[in-house]
């Protein structure tokens, strides 16, 4: 709001100083002056008046709450103040003396500059107070869509939790009933990346390589889970390591490619790739199809996180999905 009353007084002041003088400058402003110096004066400080008047009532703003009748009296009010001035024969003469049987006339052309000048003084406020409020609804607008996308991330943030400590507690409870020796440490990089959950994702963004870093806890802790049969290729290169980004948002497709191509019984591999670098990230995973979800049951994850994506993002992300055979990939990549 601050910046708006800034640039209406910018352009206030531009019309006051620059276009008004221009417009006044096109009629011969001197020789009325030189003739009738009260008129000219009153012309000039009516215009400003009028100016003054279209800004203070914002007819657009009316005429878009329905309040015509508010309108019409306005108009009507302008129009009746300018056919007064235009046609009262206010001269110094008469102000002074006024010859005894002489009627005061008024020239056409006095009237015609005197409407000429109304007009576009008129003409000129409409169109900035049309710019104002088309300028205010745009940013009003903007601000409810903001709203609800702030609102919508929040509540896809308080999905994500929950579906990421499911599938931990579920890998944990895994390994206790399959008796493995590795638990313990499952437990300890488990609790490692609850912690950064519950520190991080109250957060709009986080640093890369904390971000990458507790995927990496992730990947760690699913191969304690899957054992030997499941190799994981985790390669990770960031050259920017200022880039800030969503947090949780990677972590999706590392879930999704150990959900459907990771498993204890049969040897399988799942490539994981991060590249970050020059203001963009790359993430790519590819694994081979372990196993397929239920038909009809898409879950939240990945089209969860291409929604966030849509939402932060818009037009500066690209979100390719790949099933060639039995081998499922995704590329992601993203302008920082």
């Amino acid at each position: 709001m601050v910046s708006q009353r800034r640039i209406a007084i910018y352009i206030d002041l531009i019309f006051c100083c620059v276009v008004l003088p221009l417009v006044l400058s096109i009629i011969p402003l001197e020789k009325m002056f030189v003739s009738s110096r009260v008129f000219t004066v009153i012309l000039v400080l009516y215009m400003y008046i009028i100016y003054a008047m279209y800004r203070r009532v914002r007819v657009p703003r009316l005429i878009m709450k329905r309040k015509f009748g508010k309108v019409v009296l306005f108009f009507s009010l302008m129009l009746g103040m300018t056919w007064l001035l235009a046609h009262f024969p206010l001269t110094d003469d008469f102000i002074m003396r006024l010859p005894d049987g002489e009627i005061p006339r008024v020239s056409a052309h006095r009237r015609q500059r005197v409407w000429f000048i109304f007009l576009v003084v008129s003409g000129f406020s409409l169109v900035i107070d049309l710019t104002f409020e088309l300028f205010r609804q745009v940013i009003a607008r903007k601000e409810v869509e903001e709203a609800k996308n702030r609102a919508e991330l929040a509540l896809y943030k308080a999905q994500i939790d929950p579906h990421f400590m499911f599938n931990s507690l579920n890998a944990i409870y895994g390994m206790i009933v399959s008796g493995s020796d590795r638990t313990e440490e499952a437990f300890v990089k488990f609790s490692d990346m609850l912690k950064y959950a519950y520190d991080h994702t109250g957060k709009d963004l986080v640093e890369v390589d904390r971000e990458l870093e507790y995927i990496g806890n992730y990947i760690d802790f699913q191969s304690l889970r899957y054992g030997g049969h499941t190799v994981v290729d985790w390669e990770c290169v960031v050259e920017d390591h200022s880039a800030m980004i969503p947090p949780m948002i990677l972590i999706t497709f590392v879930e999704n490619a150990f959900k459907y191509g990771a498993s204890s019984s049969r040897d399988c591999r799942i490539s994981i790739r991060t590249e970050v670098r020059g203001g963009s990230i790359l993430f790519e995973t590819e694994n081979r199809i372990m196993r397929r979800p239920p038909a009809g049951n898409s879950g939240i994850g990945i089209e969860n996180c291409r929604r966030r994506l849509e939402l932060l993002y818009q037009d500066r992300f690209s979100l390719d999905i790949s099933e060639n055979e039995d081998v499922f990939g995704i590329r992601l990549s993203v302008a920082l």
